[in-house]
């Protein structure tokens, strides 16, 4: 009945978390125009990623040191604050502020979750756990927009963050009881040094591709940013390689099992996240839909991998065997993204939402089955840095990926579209009032400019197929042993 709860308590606030990253893009507009502060609106969203950026791998490394549980409690507790201050706010310089509280709250809620889950369960009933967790992520993907909308509508922007408060502070209170205390296994050091240097690399690295995102080319704002944090991940590694309890240990680079889930954590990043927010454009454009209509083929993506996630988590926690699910599930990612690439203008529409559904399909199959193979590949002492690090190439992937995605978009939209027509003023309904052979033109246009991205996704995955090919045979063991657990025979093979 514990576990039940503390599982309730991680859902909850996982869910509140990851609400926060789709029902504020929502009221962004309201709130900018409210606040008067329309040509700052960005950086609502910005500071936030930012904020979970930089935590991930300190949150990661404190709950190493200090327990999870505290971490946990702590995180919910700044995210509860920072939502009500969110609220509150009188301009945009107090919201960006409280956003960047709130994304280190979300950041240590995401991670140390995940880290609780192998603290209090055997490595065998990880994926089950981590499965249900995870579901919130998809859930708020398809709520989050509709339930932003009607909060903004019916009650105004601030309870967009007001809401958190009530349900946060119940789920606070049922973690304090259900979440058992998790000893730190050693007295160990934190790496101030590391979080340093490590922030100084992420920040400029965000703010360049955010920036290269917004102009569309490399600006010189963009040089700059990302030579800052190039500069600044030489510095970071040799730090690293000097310290006694580095931020991101360099020996999980020797460890095959780690350096494999961490390119399958990268490719969901790079070839899934990054481009399921510009879908909706491709099938308003290229198959001329209304922008209402065209929410339904990422609605499809995300159901995917939400059953998919279900599923192989209980069926990996049932049998141990994961190496299937890991090599079959970016496979079947790359095919859908392959068959993206191939589509003409003018198909019906369920066929973009049934490759699509195949993406989300294969991304689910191992997105937080990959969490529960590196907590059990590292030494129990090193879990918390392991799940910061496999979230946070996810998110760094997602942010550069994004980016580049954006700029290309808007390079290939601006060079492929009748002379006639202006690329930043058209929208779907312009679209739709074009003479025909117009919009078979603009069809075909954004055809071209979508196809190679497509196919240079697909290849990820690609990739991410083949590192999975290469993850060393194992099966999560049934015990609190860490490691790996072999066949046993002959009979028995792993996939």
């Amino acid at each position: 009945m514990r576990l039940r709860l503390m599982v309730i308590s991680l859902l909850t606030v996982a869910f509140l978390g990851a609400l926060d990253h789709t029902v504020v893009a929502t009221s962004l507009a309201t709130i900018a125009g409210e606040l008067d502060a329309l040509p700052q609106m960005s950086w609502v969203i910005v500071a936030y990623t930012l904020a979970s950026t930089v935590v991930l791998p300190v949150a990661g490394k404190l709950g190493d040191i200090m327990s999870a549980r505290r971490v946990y409690l702590a995180s919910v507790a700044v995210f509860v604050i920072a939502s009500l201050a969110c609220g509150f706010a009188q301009s945009m310089s107090g919201l960006v502020v409280a956003r960047v509280a709130q994304g280190a709250g979300t950041a240590g809620i995401q991670l140390t979750a995940q880290t609780l889950v192998a603290g209090v369960a055997p490595p065998r009933r990880r994926p089950r756990y981590l499965s249900v967790i995870g579901a919130a992520f998809p859930i708020a993907i398809v709520v989050g927009p509709v339930l932003g909308g009607v909060i903004t509508d019916t009650l105004g922007w601030r309870w967009v963050f007001w809401i958190n408060v009530p349900l946060g502070i119940a789920a606070l209170l049922i973690a304090t009881v259900a979440i058992p205390t998790l000893r730190p296994l050693a007295q160990r050091r934190f790496d101030l040094l590391g979080a340093l240097t490590f922030a100084v690399t992420v920040v400029p690295l965000v703010l360049a591709v955010s920036w290269l995102g917004d102009a569309g080319r490399l600006t010189p704002p963009v040089l700059t940013a990302a030579a800052v944090s190039v500069a600044a991940l030489g510095i970071f590694l040799v730090v690293e390689a000097r310290a006694v309890e580095p931020l991101v240990p360099p020996h999980f680079f020797g460890n095959r099992t780690v350096v494999c889930c961490l390119v399958l954590s990268a490719a969901i990043g790079v070839g899934l996240f990054s481009v399921v927010s510009y879908v909706p454009t491709y099938v308003q454009m290229v198959f001329q839909t209304s922008v209402t209509v065209s929410g339904v083929v990422p609605i499809a993506t995300v159901l995917g991998m939400l059953v998919a996630s279900l599923t192989t988590g209980w069926l990996a926690g049932r049998s141990g065997r994961y190496r299937t699910f890991v090599i079959a599930g970016p496979t079947m990612a790359a095919l859908g993204l392959l068959g993206m690439a191939q589509l003409p203008a003018g198909l019906p529409l369920w066929v973009p939402m049934a490759l699509m559904a195949l993406v989300g399909l294969g991304t689910g199959s191992y997105m937080n089955l990959i969490v529960a193979v590196i907590q059990s590949s590292v030494a129990p002492s090193e879990t918390g840095t392991a799940t910061s690090t496999v979230n946070l190439v996810r998110q760094v992937g997602v942010a550069v990926a994004a980016a580049v995605v954006g700029a290309v978009i808007g390079a290939g939209a601006a060079t492929t579209l009748p002379a006639s027509l202006k690329p930043t003023s058209l929208t779907p309904e312009a679209v739709r009032a074009l003479a025909p052979e117009l919009r078979a033109e603009v069809a075909d246009a954004y055809a071209t400019v979508f196809s190679p991205i497509f196919l240079c996704l697909a290849m990820t995955f690609v990739l991410a197929a083949v590192a999975a090919a290469l993850m060393p045979a194992g099966r999560l063991p049934d015990d609190e042993g860490t490691g790996f657990e072999e066949p046993a025979s002959a009979k028995d093979p792993t996939p």
